[in-house]
């Protein structure tokens, strides 16, 4: 058993590593200017490769997955010769990053010519003086001496200024781009990397990925787990009785009923339910509105539609596999010859029939718990639910890479786990049954 779960915990990481892979150059081929979504259409073409600098998409498409996957800042220490750390943005709860110049967090800012440095108080306010701390340099092209220097700006990059050399940049701000000059030569953007729980920074809301995924997880894993206590019990119940009565009017009816349900797609559920419950009504919200963080504790109403539309789709796959599972058991011979010694019905079926009758199912219950996890994309943006499967789509509309794949690793984890906790549950459900 423990070789098999160290051989399952490989596999995991192999794969998500492949699909990490596949997902960026996939998003990389693609040829979206990520830019265009950013500044709008009416953008010019200078504003659209400022920006592009200062997001660091001028380095090459290997270098932006290692640094996306293993973080960058073990690599730009050493351009900037300090080493580098994160401290908490008290007011956002944020990471910001900071340079360590001899015990002193240090962030530095061109003006007209001259270098400045911050220095962070404990209170978290800064000191600005001003410093020479320029390092004379060849050109490699003309030979001429010239003075550079290396730093980390006030938004988490790493730069590359020259002295008397500063490139005009545009700045996007809530009001729109603002153009400035003394900007620098050269963008890296700071990220701890995805194995330090560092996914980089959000292209659509400029917040670190980490930030704006984890609530949404959070809502997805909340609105799943309701549906799952909702709709495997009542399945497992409906298939159990449907099969034990094979043939009869109960059966009939519910493997019809199971089957329209099932049928019908989630949008059509959803949408039905939305006219019904939500506005003719009005029973419950026909969209899921937060307003604040703990919305769905605070008006648990919110899930009801949601969970229902879930409930209809997923309650008649595993009904028809649990029925199918209990019909094949019901007519197996150590089951009959029970039933003709006198043992008595219902100690036949919950004695002996049903465990061996759930083996079947638990592999339908196992893969749709990654579809209530990952899956329910169209759920999610028919109620407004800020879930993790409207996440995916929102980032894969606007083109946030960043964000697709730290989502995608999020459900690809989910989907390997589930896998071996099913295997798990099939040596609970049958001793006879060892891994090696």
């Amino acid at each position: 058993m423990a070789r098999f779960i160290l051989r399952s915990i490989f596999s995991t990481i192999v794969t998500m590593l492949l699909v990490s892979v596949a997902l960026f150059f996939l998003l990389e081929a693609s040829g979206r200017d990520i830019t265009i979504r950013i500044l709008g259409v009416f953008s010019t073409e200078e504003q659209r490769n400022s920006l592009s600098l200062q997001l660091g998409l001028d380095q090459p498409a290997y270098l932006r997955y290692i640094n996306w996957l293993a973080g960058n800042d073990w690599r730009v220490s050493n351009l900037v010769g300090y080493p580098l750390e994160t401290v908490k943005n008290e007011s956002t709860g944020e990471d910001e990053w900071w340079a360590n110049v001899d015990g002193q967090l240090t962030r530095w800012k061109l003006e007209d010519g001259e270098l400045y440095a911050l220095t962070r108080q404990p209170d978290g306010s800064t000191i600005t003086e001003q410093v020479n701390a320029w390092t004379t340099v060849v050109d490699e092209d003309t030979g001429d001496e010239k003075e550079v220097f290396w730093g980390l700006d006030t938004n988490n990059n790493a730069v590359y200024w020259v002295r008397g050399e500063g490139q005009e940049v545009y700045i996007l701000t809530k009001a729109g781009m603002r153009k400035e000059g003394d900007g620098p030569q050269r963008y890296i953007p700071l990220s701890k990397g995805l194995l330090r729980g560092d996914a980089g920074l959000s292209l659509q809301t400029g917040r670190p990925v980490t930030v704006t995924l984890l609530p949404r997880i959070k809502n997805t894993l909340i609105l799943a787990g309701v549906a799952f206590l909702v709709v495997m019990p009542l399945a497992l119940l409906l298939g159990i009785l449907a099969g034990v009565n094979e043939g009869k009017f109960i059966d009939r009816f519910i493997s019809i009923f199971s089957l329209g349900f099932t049928a019908t797609p989630e949008f059509v559920t959803g949408v039905f339910l939305i006219l019904i419950l939500g506005i003719w009504l009005n029973l419950f919200p026909a969209v899921a509105v937060f307003l604040r963080p703990d919305a769905i504790f605070a008006d648990p109403k919110i899930l009801v539609l949601p969970v229902l539309t879930l409930t209809a789709v997923e309650l008649g796959y595993v009904v028809r596999m649990t029925r199918t599972s209990m019909v094949e058991v019901m007519q197996s011979a150590y089951v009959r010859t029970a039933i003709i010694k006198g043992m008595p019905f219902r100690r036949v079926v919950f004695r002996h029939a049903l465990r061996n009758a759930l083996m079947a199912p638990i592999t339908v219950i196992m893969l749709h718990v990654n579809w209530l996890i990952g899956g329910v994309v169209v759920v999610e943006t028919i109620f407004g639910f800020p879930g993790l499967g409207k996440y995916i789509y929102d980032s894969a509309i606007f083109g946030d890479f960043n964000a697709v794949e730290a989502a995608a690793m999020v459900t690809v984890l989910i989907a390997v786990a589930t896998r071996i906790i099913g295997d798990l549950v099939y040596t609970v459900l049958n001793p006879r049954i060892r891994y090696s």
